[in-house]
């Protein structure tokens, strides 16, 4: 059976997201998820339906919705970066399917990795950059 494969980051979560020819299964960390609509299955992962469009928007621009078994492995972070994994894993799968949609999902910027991380607390700080409140007496 053939099988794509991509992996997505964003701040600290990583998805591994494989791609199987079907007719629209969707299995979350061993979990099938069931729905009308391939939104309906992600949406009982994601509990915000900005997440699930930002999570399944590489399958909607390349028009591949239905044709996959979507496997998906993710950790770390919140579901907001692991949103934003699991649509970088997609893309890189997609583009191991047809290297012929790079364009279209270059175009959206689909494969490019958000650079963005939490910044480190410094000591002395009460967060990275918010010092304590200053107190002249």
């Amino acid at each position: 059976m053939q099988e794509f494969y991509g992996t997505g980051r964003r701040k600290t979560s990583v998805a591994r997201v494989h791609l199987r020819p079907g007719n629209g299964k969707v299995f979350i960390n061993g979990k099938e998820m069931s729905g009308a609509s391939l939104e309906d299955k992600f949406q009982l992962y994601f509990d915000n339906p900005a997440w699930v469009k930002h999570a399944t928007e590489p399958f909607f621009v390349t028009d591949t919705a239905e044709k996959f078994d979507v496997i998906i492995r993710v950790k770390g972070g919140g579901k907001s970066g692991q949103a934003g994994a699991i649509r970088l894993g997609i893309a890189r799968a997609l583009l191991n399917y047809a290297p012929e949609l790079r364009p279209t999902l270059k175009k959206n910027k689909m494969l490019t990795r958000d650079p963005r991380m939490v910044e480190r607390k410094k000591y002395g700080l009460k967060k990275a950059r918010r010092a304590p409140q200053f107190s002249k007496r």
